[in-house]
């Protein structure tokens, strides 16, 4: 490992933090977390080999404050600063401020992160490119009535975006055009708050598409490789839920041409490190559409890396080393099938409210095949400061119906006391016929079908319970000897993993 790299600060917190000290670790190199005053205990502090307050709970205030994490940096002799997801990550002038200060950037050139950042000018460089673009416009629109005048011409339903967004925020269907004002001014008015840019654009709906990304990695000396797809369609309000590789019904050859294009997007803009490039594919025409380019590491990592054998975290720090890469794209296979599950301190029975708390008790799943990705332990205090992801679970099988059973025993496996999770609602969504199927689409958490899988908890909560009270009725029915423990069993069925406080 080159010299530049002797110690790394990582500006995030939770499990991606995790991560990023643990592959440093592995390559020998120092370590400097940063934290709130909320995250004091956090894991990612306790793994790191130093680190550094950096201000008070709230992110705008902390993990949002460049400055200070290049102060932090500076003060402890770190050399270069990685920014996992999230937070700065995607924020070219600190890119700038962390090459400015002497340090080495590990992600792509501020150049590159600009010209993806903003979603129009990202639909320019590709149009120019020569990439599939989704049908709508490529500047922001002006005024609403320019907006429905372009909405008219393209034919409902249509898509209202937000230039600078991403998360899932400042997106708006609109079905008819008696909606088209509402929708106009509470998307701007999201933008504005959201990324401080009301730009919006306007694109075409794509009926029922597939979401489908392709990771691509470059290195500093002109070469890059796609490292196969991810399909992440089951969506909630846009936002992903799970993910998995490969996509179960992509043709071949629609996989070769797609990664074909991600490559061509990301040597568009010179791009360096890890990165990923989003498609809307119609399973009906076949055709695929560029949606957006992610310059950053995404949550969903972790598949690609069980069905490829490359460690991205790793590939990113020796990237930024000035490494070449050490493989070339002949050599990349997918082998086998993996699937991502996101968990959350949330209820989804009660409209997925966030659950902050402390964890009282905690049992990870194990087994071949079987990776978590956490950020928290028995006594963590969950904080109501951030986003209430706790962790990742990831299995790999030789099929995706291994990969999936796999999956769901995990699940079932998963212990976490004192707080609600998503869990139940993940165990319902990998068991839903659709899912199974492998056709699903973005639409595929429909109104009734979300309501359903949300409750199933709660459903399961109520049916042990039942259970648990006609046992017990049983075991004291006159005649009938009682158990010699005759709740143990009862009060044993009724806890469910990941649900009970």
């Amino acid at each position: 490992m080159h010299a530049p790299l002797h110690k790394v600060l990582v500006a995030n917190r939770g499990e991606i933090a995790v991560r990023v000290v643990r592959a440093c670790h592995e390559l020998g190199i120092a370590t400097v977390a940063v934290y709130s005053e909320a995250d004091r205990s956090a894991l990612h502090v306790r793994n790191a080999g130093e680190a550094v307050c950096i201000g008070p709970a709230p992110s705008s205030e902390s993990y949002l404050r460049g400055e200070r994490i290049i102060e932090a940096a500076l003060q402890t002799g770190a050399t270069a600063i990685h920014p996992g997801y999230g937070f700065l990550s995607e924020n070219a002038a600190f890119a700038r401020m962390v090459v400015d200060a002497g340090l080495v950037w590990v992600g792509p050139p501020a150049a590159a992160i600009e010209a993806m950042g903003s979603k129009t000018r990202a639909r320019q460089r590709m149009v120019a490119a020569g990439v599939p673009v989704v049908p709508g416009t490529t500047h922001a629109i002006e005024t609403e009535q320019e907006a429905l005048t372009i909405a008219r011409g393209i034919g409902f339903p249509v898509m209202l975006k937000a230039a600078g967004g991403g998360g899932g925020k400042g997106i708006r269907k609109v079905d008819h055009e008696d909606e088209f004002a509402s929708a106009w001014r509470s998307t701007k008015s999201e933008a504005l708050r959201s990324f401080k840019d009301d730009a919006v654009y306007l694109e075409k709906f794509v009926e029922n598409p597939k979401h489908i990304e392709i990771q691509v990695l470059a290195d500093q000396h002109g070469t890059c490789v796609h490292l196969f797809e991810r399909d992440c369609s089951v969506q909630r309000r846009n936002q992903k839920v799970v993910e998995e590789t490969p996509c179960p019904v992509l043709p071949e050859a629609t996989r070769q041409a797609m990664a074909k294009v991600a490559v061509q997007a990301a040597a568009a803009v010179d791009y360096v490190g890890a990165g990923t490039i989003e498609f809307l594919y119609s399973q009906a025409s076949g055709e695929f559409y560029f949606l957006e380019m992610n310059t950053r590491l995404q949550v969903e990592h972790p598949v690609t890396e069980m069905v490829t054998g490359i460690d991205l975290v790793r590939a990113q720090l020796r990237i930024a080393a000035g490494e070449k890469l050490w493989f070339a794209q002949e050599d990349l296979r997918q082998t086998g099938h993996a699937i991502e599950v996101r968990i959350y301190a949330e209820s989804p029975a009660e409209n997925f409210r966030p659950a902050p708390g402390k964890i009282s008790g905690l049992r990870e799943p194990g087994g071949p095949w079987v990776r978590v990705d956490s950020g928290v332990y028995a006594g963590y205090e969950v904080p109501i400061h951030y986003d209430p992801m706790v962790a990742k679970l990831i299995c790999w099988g030789s099929t995706r119906e291994e990969a999936t059973t796999r999956l769901v025993r995990a699940l079932r496996e998963y212990r976490v006391r004192g707080i609600h999770t998503s869990i139940p609602f993940l165990t319902a969504i990998l068991s839903d016929p659709e899912f199974q199927g492998g056709a699903y689409s973005t639409g595929f958490l429909t109104p009734d079908r979300l309501a359903r899988l949300s409750n199933a908890g709660q459903n399961a909560r109520i049916a042990t319970i039942a259970a648990a009270i006609a046992r017990f009725e049983a075991d004291i029915r006159p005649g009938r000897p009682p158990a010699s423990t005759p709740n143990q069993s009862a009060w044993k069925l009724a806890a469910r993993p990941g649900s009970a406080r």
